[in-house]
C-alpha cells in the first residue's frame, strides 16, 4: 500500500514539475513570481538562482529567505536562501534551496559569480543538486548554469539564461538527465515607475513557456506586480513593500487546474 501511494504521488510530482515546483526549474523570489514566473531581469539577490549575469546588477550586498507554498500540499512547498557579496573583482553569489516532504525530495547548494562587461553583465553557477525517494535511494549531481543581460539603453534590455547546461543525470547511476532550460527576455521601463518583461522559456522536454509581466510603484515604497504565462495557462499577481535596508514581498499564483500557489520572501541589504 505504501509502494502504491508512493507511485501516486511520483505521479502527481511529475506533472505538478511541469508547472515549475522543483527546486531546478522553478522560478525563486516572491517579487519575480508576482510578475509570471520571469526570470531574466530579476537583478536581485534571487538572480543566483534565476539568471546568476543579473547578480552584477546589484548596488550593494544582500541576502533574502523565502517560502513558497503550492496547491495546499506541504509535501510541495520549497524553502530557499540567497545572498549576494559584492567584490571589486564583480559579485559572489550563494544559495541554498530544499524542496519537498519525506518520500520525496530535492535540495541545491551553491554558488555563483558574476560580473559587469561594458554594457553586459555575465555569471555563472555551480551547484550540487540532490534527489532523494524512501525507498529508492539517493542521487547526488553537479550543475553548471549560465546567464547574462545586455543593457542596450538605460530603458531596454535583453537577457537570457541557461540552466543545466552540463545536462546533468539525477545520479551518476541513472540515465535520466534533469531538466535543462533556455530563457530569453526583454526588458523596457518607459517611466522610472513602470516596468515590462516579456520571456521565453524552454524546456528541451516540454512546450515553450511564454511569460509576460509588469511591476508598477504607485510609492517609492509600495509596489504592484501582475503577470500571466501560456503551457498551463497561469495567473500571477503580487505587492512588494520596501523600507531602508528591508524589502518584503508577496505573491499569488492561481493555476485552474490543479490550484493556487503563495510565495513570500524577505529581503535585507548591506548598504554601502
Amino acid at each position: 500500500m505504501k509502494q502504491l501511494t508512493f507511485l501516486c504521488f511520483v505521479l502527481c510530482l511529475y506533472f505538478s514539475a511541469k508547472a515549475q515546483t522543483d527546486p531546478l526549474t522553478q522560478v525563486h523570489g516572491a517579487r519575480s513570481q508576482g510578475m509570471g514566473n520571469l526570470r531574466v531581469h530579476g537583478m536581485d539577490t534571487w538572480s543566483y538562482f534565476n539568471n546568476p549575469g543579473g547578480l552584477a546588477k546589484l548596488e550593494s550586498s544582500a541576502i533574502s529567505v523565502g517560502y513558497d507554498s503550492r496547491f495546499g500540499l506541504k509535501d510541495l512547498s520549497t524553502l530557499d536562501l540567497a545572498g549576494a557579496w559584492k567584490l571589486k573583482a564583480g559579485t559572489l553569489g550563494f544559495g541554498v534551496s530544499r524542496y519537498g516532504g519525506k518520500l520525496f525530495n530535492q535540495q541545491s547548494l551553491g554558488v555563483a559569480f558574476a560580473n559587469q562587461l561594458g554594457i553586459v553583465s555575465i555569471g555563472g553557477k555551480l551547484e550540487w543538486f540532490q534527489t532523494q525517494i524512501e525507498g529508492f535511494g539517493t542521487g547526488n549531481s553537479i550543475i553548471f548554469s549560465l546567464g547574462g543581460i545586455a543593457e542596450l539603453s538605460p530603458q531596454f534590455s535583453i537577457g537570457a539564461s541557461i540552466s543545466n547546461l552540463n545536462r546533468a543525470k539525477i545520479s551518476m547511476d541513472s540515465e535520466t538527465r534533469l531538466p535543462t532550460g533556455v530563457s530569453l527576455g526583454i526588458f523596457y521601463m518607459p517611466i522610472s515607475q513602470l516596468q515590462f518583461h516579456v520571456e521565453v522559456e524552454k524546456d528541451i522536454q516540454i512546450k515553450p513557456i511564454v511569460k509576460a509581466g509588469l511591476e508598477y510603484g504607485i510609492k517609492d515604497w509600495v509596489f504592484l506586480r501582475a503577470g500571466i504565462n501560456s503551457n498551463p495557462s497561469r495567473l500571477f499577481f503580487g505587492i512588494g513593500i520596501k523600507s531602508g535596508r528591508f524589502s518584503l514581498d508577496y505573491a499569488y499564483g492561481q493555476n485552474q487546474a490543479i490550484g493556487s500557489t503563495n510565495h513570500v520572501s524577505l529581503g535585507f541589504s548591506f548598504l554601502d
